[in-house]
C-alpha cells in the first residue's frame, strides 16, 4: 500500500481541484465542499494544517482516486 503524504486541508483542496472537483463552499464549521459533476457524493475537507491519515484516505477513496493519482495532483 502506498504511502500517504502529510498534506493540509488546503493542500487536498488544490489536488482534488486538478482531479475535477468544484470548490461549492465552506461550511459554518470551516469544513471546505467539494463537488464533481457525475459523482454522488460530495467530499467536506476541514480546513486543518495536517490531515488525519485515515481521513485522507477516505476523501481519495470516495473521490474515486487511487493514492498515486492523488499524489501526482499535489
Amino acid at each position: 500500500m502506498p504511502k500517504l503524504p502529510a498534506v493540509s486541508g488546503m493542500e487536498a483542496r488544490g489536488a482534488l481541484e486538478r482531479a475535477g472537483w468544484q470548490y461549492v463552499r465552506t461550511g459554518s464549521s470551516r469544513h471546505m465542499v467539494l463537488r464533481r459533476e457525475g459523482m454522488p457524493v460530495a467530499l467536506s475537507i476541514p480546513d486543518h494544517r495536517t490531515l488525519d491519515r485515515g481521513l485522507l484516505r477516505s476523501l481519495i477513496r470516495d473521490a474515486g482516486m487511487t493514492v498515486e493519482e492523488f499524489t501526482e495532483n499535489l
